[in-house]
């Protein structure tokens, strides 16, 4: 997958590397709309977007063959969405529902033993509330387990998330520092501009699921639509921090210092959220401007 979203097929032809696009390949074998070859690149290229590769062979990510995640959550980021569900459930008992969001507090009041002792009576209450009679408690308990596991991968994904806030921090201290550096301050101003962009898109997504699933008893009555809402939420944020990756691990020994591998770090993650977070006129602008700049890449080939 490309930086601007395109599947492509990646070759070694001799000492080149091939770079072909999916869309050529169905115009150079003339594929149909209705092929089985045709439909079966569609699901690849949809399926590339959860994934940093596919080779012949490998299976497609389970998010477009079952609606599954292809990844897994930690034992941790269960812990605290069966918590943060928990915990609402009470406070729905008590009259006064909210979600609490500083993990620490969260752990803290879950495993007080007079809360835990209202969880079983919040089960109950709920049962009766959903029409379900007191005696069928563990139903609520299993619709509850259900909701954490779908919304484990969402906590997992806030850990990724902050990471990247992390790298925003330091791009903005960056800035800062470089301000008075007339070679590069175009550059370092485009960059935390577009990091501030990433920042408030996942904050979005994040303020949309925390909203959404912020009533208890609504999630409960609406369970199978709720579990689709956040599994549509939680591969929209997965596809969205998984180029990421690289860039997390690669920051975290950076330091808000001047230097020159901070300098080429600074141009490295500018050429990454360009293409991905720049607004449409201003990418018009800088592509043309590039186009004209712009040489042969060595060894590489595009189709």
């Amino acid at each position: 997958m490309t930086d601007s979203g395109e599947a492509v097929a990646v070759l070694k032809l001799a000492s080149n590397e091939a770079v072909l696009s999916f869309d050529g390949l169905k115009r150079e074998f003339m594929l149909k709309d209705d092929s089985r070859d045709f439909r079966m690149l569609d699901r690849v290229a949809e399926g590339l977007q959860f994934v940093r590769g596919l080779r012949p062979g490998d299976r497609l990510p389970k998010e477009v063959t079952s609606r599954e995640a292809s990844w897994e959550p930690q034992d941790r980021h269960r812990r605290i969405a069966y918590q943060r569900l928990t915990m609402q459930l009470v406070t729905w008992l008590t009259g006064n529902e909210n979600v609490i969001s500083n993990i620490t507090e969260l752990a803290q009041v879950a495993d007080d033993p007079q809360v835990k002792k209202n969880v079983q009576l919040a089960f109950t209450e709920a049962a009766e509330e959903l029409g379900l009679g007191r005696e069928r408690r563990d139903e609520v308990v299993q619709y509850i387990e259900s909701l954490a596991h779908e919304l484990a991968y969402i906590e997992a994904l806030r850990d990724t998330f902050a990471e990247v806030e992390r790298i925003d921090e330091k791009l903005q201290a960056l800035r800062r520092l470089y301000g008075a550096d007339r070679s590069m301050i175009e550059t370092v101003d485009q960059v935390a501009r577009l990091s501030r962009r990433a920042i408030k898109l996942f904050s979005d997504y994040f303020d949309q699921i925390d909203a959404q699933t912020g009533e208890i008893l609504s999630m409960l009555k609406n369970i199978d639509n709720q579990i689709g809402y956040i599994r549509q939420v939680r591969d929209a944020l997965h596809c969205r921090l998984l180029p990421w990756e690289d860039f997390i691990q690669v920051w975290k020994t950076v330091f808000v210092v001047r230097s020159d591998e901070n300098t080429n770090k600074i141009r490295d993650i500018y050429q990454f959220l360009a293409p991905r977070y720049m607004q449409f006129n201003d990418w018009v602008l800088v592509t043309r401007r590039g186009t004209l700049k712009a040489k042969p890449i060595g060894g590489q080939m595009r189709w």
